[in-house]
């Protein structure tokens, strides 16, 4: 029996070492806490895993790392997108070995395709990839999977699903009434948490969620008050995540809010392959303090010792206000005031 791809699914991080190499251990103990946090499943080598930043045997090692941590408890959902059809349909090979539940795959990227082209390139796939295949439309990164193309490729057995991350509620809407007819299997997941328990109402099966990766517990949370039917609790959360996932996404280069967010839960993670200035790493130290506030106020961690300004919402106005705050409390300690 096949685990079920819905609910919460991680795209998580890798914690790297000072060397900047993958660091197994941590990334280990990372994995342990999700699955005990209650996430539904793991979701390696997708875009908040900066998958394009490791090499394809690191991609391999990611994914066989966390197949052996999870050991069956929860499906890995493993992203497989490599630079050419030949080399995705090796890796979905090595992921089914592997153990992994079923392969994410993203439409070509950097040269923009026509939906032929597009449908093309999955159909080799579903024709000869040894496991189960989530299509992944990320249309600001890669060739937009359009809705009759999505239509067409769920009439393959292989393809089982799609994970959406347009944030586009009447694109999703258009996409379950196409699909459903023809494959009531078909799996519907939303990579934008800004509108999860929308996509939730209207029929996504769950999703696949950065955010999941720093609250676990938050976002399993309002994926149960959805299911239970407690949608006003459920907004009321969705709202409240609303801020800490803008701040974590608006306020520095994609993943690097995620990284400090999940820093601030205990684990440590290492520098980004992609260097910094000395003015972003400024900036880092402000936007963690900003997040130590906000996930101060849920209770999973403890607010700074300088306290936490009021917040207006303004994520840079927010920042300086906690650097400010952070120097006249350091200034303090020192004698200094």
């Amino acid at each position: 029996m096949k685990a079920k791809i819905e609910g919460i699914f991680t795209p998580h991080m890798v914690p790297l070492d000072t060397q900047g190499k993958i660091c197994e251990m941590e990334l280990r103990r990372y994995v342990e806490w999700l699955i005990g946090k209650g996430v539904h499943g793991l979701y390696p080598n997708g875009s908040t895993g900066e998958f394009v930043r490791f090499s394809p045997d690191e991609r391999r090692r990611i994914v066989k790392i966390v197949c052996e941590q999870a050991g069956g408890r929860v499906p890995v959902l493993a992203g497989a997108a490599e630079a050419t059809v030949r080399e995705t349909i090796d890796a979905c090979q090595t992921y089914a070995e592997y153990g992994a539940r079923a392969v994410a795959i993203v439409s070509p990227f950097y040269y923009k395709l026509c939906p032929e082209s597009v449908y093309a390139y999955f159909r080799e796939i579903a024709l000869n990839s040894p496991i189960d295949v989530t299509l992944y439309n990320i249309p600001m990164f890669a060739s937009p999977i359009d809705v009759p193309t999505i239509r067409r490729l769920a009439e393959f057995e292989r393809i089982v699903g799609i994970k959406d991350s347009s944030g586009d509620v009447p694109f999703m809407m258009r996409m379950i009434r196409a699909v459903q007819p023809i494959r009531p299997d078909f799996v519907f997941l939303t990579g934008w948490e800004l509108v999860l328990v929308p996509m939730l109402l209207l029929g996504c099966h769950g999703g696949t969620n950065a955010i999941s990766g720093v609250v676990p517990e938050a976002t399993r949370r309002l994926f149960d008050l959805v299911r239970a039917g407690a949608i006003a609790e459920a907004m009321t959360l969705q709202y409240r995540l609303l801020e800490l996932f803008d701040a974590m996404l608006y306020s520095a280069d994609f993943p690097e809010g995620f990284r400090a967010g999940v820093e601030l839960r205990g684990f440590s993670m290492g520098q980004s392959r992609q260097p910094m200035s000395a003015e972003q790493r400024i900036d880092r130290a402000g936007l963690q303090r900003v997040l130590q506030c906000i996930l101060a106020d849920f209770g999973f961690v403890e607010a700074p010792a300088e306290g936490c300004p009021p917040r207006s919402g303004a994520i840079e106005r927010d920042r300086v206000a906690q650097i400010t705050a952070s120097v006249i409390h350091e200034l303090r300690q020192r004698g200094a005031l």
